[in-house]
């Protein structure tokens, strides 16, 4: 069977529609005053169920698959990065495999609609790839925690219904050091910083759209009936699902991609040099052939890695490459269409510099293209986990 059946095709079809009529001008206004995506944006993405994608029908989801997800998510990444980020915020809920039926009940309905998205606050200015490294402590207090230390890259911080926050509950037994951090889910005002939480946004080069901030926590405090899962296994709460998060960004960086195409396919008919659209010369019409061919291998690579997460096979490296392939290409291939456009695509009167600022992030963030290749060697070589 076609990856792109039907049903898909219609999901991705109007996908690309909503991104062209509302998403593209958002951003296109937008992201140059480093403004935050608009709520009546969001309130239309819900109505679509763009935050409902991968939750069960049950629960008000739309049950689907990540091939949908990863399928609508390069089409709004075509538009704005950030609104192609902010749905992951209401899909895929880090550690709610480990929720109990009540507490799916309370979170997954509201959102599925949008109305209740979150932010996730692990990395601190010493642990980044290194989870294990973490030492914000919680410790124990009657009937909860206190949480002290800071956190780094917590982005949505402030526009969250809820964290989930990731810190260390005992101390490591030696030569394990991933166990001990413990996962916590509270609930928040949105548009403010809960109360024994301090910060300040982080300055930025791109990923605009909403804010990524720096925290302090301070004695803050959860209750015991916060907590996900067992004490000490946040570790494999917050690794388990990489696969389904190592997509969404590759599909997020072949968004990007291929918006810088478009834009410089339209940019290279429209611009004249020397009695000629630029398309007619070879060097250009060479640029655009080669972008295209690379996202579109990146592309296919995306819909394989899809259908294996979708029918359950492991994919661990499959997902690595996919990311690391879908994101060091997408900063060569924005790079490329900014150099179409010449001095013009170092404005920000054309998108294309939008998307090569955000390229650049998605070879960071879900882990380092450095961590990819770590991760696909030792499985190429037999090394780590079986």
């Amino acid at each position: 069977m076609p990856f792109l059946t039907e049903e898909r095709r219609m999901i991705q079809e109007q996908a690309r529609e909503f991104t062209l009529n509302e998403v593209l001008p958002v951003a296109n206004r937008l992201d140059p005053e480093k403004g935050d995506i608009p709520m009546d944006l969001r309130e239309k993405m819900a109505e679509l169920g763009y935050f409902g994608i991968l939750i069960p029908e049950q629960y008000g989801g739309l049950g689907l698959g990540c091939s949908e997800y990863c399928l609508v998510t390069e089409e709004l990444s075509r538009g704005w990065m950030s609104v192609a980020s902010i749905i992951a915020r209401g899909n895929l809920l880090i550690g709610s495999h480990e929720m109990s039926e009540e507490q799916r009940s309370r979170y997954l309905p509201r959102m599925a609609k949008g109305e209740f998205l979150g932010a996730f606050s692990m990395s601190e200015p010493n642990a980044g790839s290194d989870i294990s490294n973490i030492s914000c402590r919680a410790k124990k207090d009657g009937s909860g925690y206190l949480i002290s230390g800071n956190k780094y890259w917590c982005t949505f911080a402030d526009g969250a219904d809820f964290m989930i926050i990731i810190a260390r509950t005992s101390d490591a037994p030696a030569g394990k050091r991933h166990l001990g951090l413990s996962m916590f889910f509270v609930e928040k005002k949105r548009g403010e910083l809960p109360k024994g939480v301090s910060g300040a946004p982080i300055p930025k080069i791109g990923y605009f759209g909403w804010k990524t901030w720096e925290l302090a926590f301070d004695n803050f405090r959860v209750d015991e009936a916060d907590m996900i899962g067992k004490e000490g296994h946040a570790f494999y709460y917050a690794t388990s699902g990489l696969e389904a998060a190592r997509a969404h960004t590759a599909a997020r960086a072949i968004g990007l991609a291929q918006g810088a195409l478009d834009d410089s396919i339209q940019y290279a008919n429209d611009r004249k040099q020397f009695g000629h659209s630029i398309s007619d010369f070879q060097a250009i019409r060479f640029k655009i052939a080669d972008m295209a061919t690379q996202i579109e291998a990146a592309r296919q690579l995306m819909y394989f890695v899809c259908e294996q997460i979708d029918t359950g096979q492991r994919c661990d490296k499959e997902a690595s490459m996919v990311k690391l392939f879908a994101s060091e290409m997408a900063e060569r291939v924005c790079s490329e269409g900014l150099q179409i456009h010449g001095g013009a695509g170092y404005t920000t009167l054309h998108a294309v510099e939008r998307h090569w600022r955000d390229a650049r992030l998605t070879k960071i963030f879900e882990g380092t293209s450095e961590i990819q290749k770590r991760i696909i060697s030792d499985r190429l070589l037999g090394r780590g986990r079986n």
